[in-house]
């Protein structure tokens, strides 16, 4: 199917809410093949976990900052179909999927979905912050691919498949900073294109979901440097989902953001849709995508009943272009050779040489890495040709 299709939010074609709960089969599905799966079809699984889980996560705020009990009928009930659509998407990763080979695979999604996004974001800040952790993301796939070499004696190539460039990007021991540093300006949802609405809420969904992965696997490593860089790469995604979650108009209403939220799953199904190469999963992608249209159908009746808003109005019935996994080495390494040595100060980015005596950032450094980085001992220890 054409990547260059448009998305439509106020599609008709739903699937009605009380029909969308599933059984155990319908639930877990059998998962790819490892060996023979299209990395980009592994990537889009990586991404709509992360999706559906901070979909779920907002649910349940939302859930506990209301005491409207109709309201909170309703939630539970969007929060329970997104919890069994993350139980199908998540259960398509194979059993016999290392937790090395997962992460190399979070890394490709990182590197080629950040990519995409700021090769299409019309907000020149917007892009700035993207650009910014692309490089980063890219240089914590150069060190795993290390330490999948160290523990295992595999090449990442097994995972990207020649699709994503394993190449040093900002090194992994400059991204260590005060966390003041992180912070960054906001858009404003009256004037921001939707271009950057839905980038925003898709790129903080995916970081947070690589955050939690790092903290939930990290701790199952026996060996120590493993334990270490798993533990300094997750903060770096913390640290990414800061940045990114500054971005969106935090004074919408629970009602407003949820409707955001809504609209960018449904984008993101038809992305994955559109351009999955698999017919298995590519009916998985459409079936949720006529699901969250019926959810941004509920929602809009919320925010007519409770607000008196159309959500018509708040967006448009035709958004493009859609997310694409794809190679992107040339506008990476272009990022790398003109940005690689910018650092983040006062929600602006500037060179080393340019920070005032109060930056923040490098009495950090001087505490974290004290002891030594592990991302520069896992190069060290395995310095084999990539």
């Amino acid at each position: 199917m054409p990547a260059n299709a448009v998305f439509h939010p106020f599609d008709t074609y739903t699937i009605p809410l009380e029909q969308q709960f599933r059984s155990w089969p319908r639930q877990v599905q059998r998962p790819y093949d490892k060996a023979t799966v299209d990395p980009y079809t592994r990537t889009r699984v990586i991404l709509m976990n992360g999706i559906e889980n901070d979909s779920w996560m907002f649910l349940h705020q939302w859930y506990r900052n209301t005491d409207d009990l109709a309201l909170r009928g309703l939630i539970a009930t969007l929060r329970r179909v997104e919890s069994q659509q993350q139980t199908t998407v998540n259960w398509l990763n194979p059993a016999d999927q290392s937790v090395i080979e997962t992460t190399i695979a979070y890394e490709q999604v990182a590197v080629d979905l950040t990519a995409n996004l700021a090769r299409n974001e019309p907000d020149p800040y917007a892009k700035q912050v993207l650009d910014f952790a692309l490089i980063e993301d890219l240089d914590h796939l150069f060190r795993y691919a290390h330490l999948m070499q160290m523990l295992d004696g595999k090449s990442a190539e097994s995972i990207v498949k020649g699709q994503t460039e394993i190449i040093e990007g900002r090194p992994t021991r400059e991204e260590h900073r005060h966390p003041m540093d992180m912070v960054r300006r906001h858009y404003d949802d009256q004037t921001a294109h939707i271009k950057t609405k839905l980038n925003s809420q898709t790129i903080t969904a995916a970081e947070q979901q690589t955050y939690l992965f790092y903290k939930s696997h990290g701790a199952t490593y026996g060996n120590e440097l493993a334990r270490q860089l798993y533990a300094e790469i997750a903060e770096v995604e913390e640290e990414h989902v800061t940045q990114y979650e500054s971005l969106a108009d935090p004074r919408l209403s629970w009602l407003e953001k949820a409707a955001l939220k809504q609209v960018n799953e449904a984008y993101n199904y038809f992305s994955c849709w559109q351009t999955e190469t698999d017919p298995r999963f590519a009916a998985i992608w459409e079936e949720f995508y006529r699901m969250e249209l019926e959810h941004i159908r509920q929602v809009g009746m919320l925010l007519s009943q409770y607000e008196g808003k159309d959500i018509r109005q708040m967006f448009p019935a035709n958004i493009s272009p859609l997310i694409v996994f794809e190679p992107n080495k040339e506008y990476v390494r272009n990022i790398v050779n003109t940005q690689r040595g910018l650092q983040p100060i006062s929600t602006e980015f500037k060179r080393p040489d340019q920070m005032p005596p109060e930056w923040k950032t490098p009495g950090y450094v001087q505490q974290v890495n004290r002891e030594g980085v592990p991302s520069e001992m896992v190069v060290e220890r395995m310095p084999m040709p990539m």
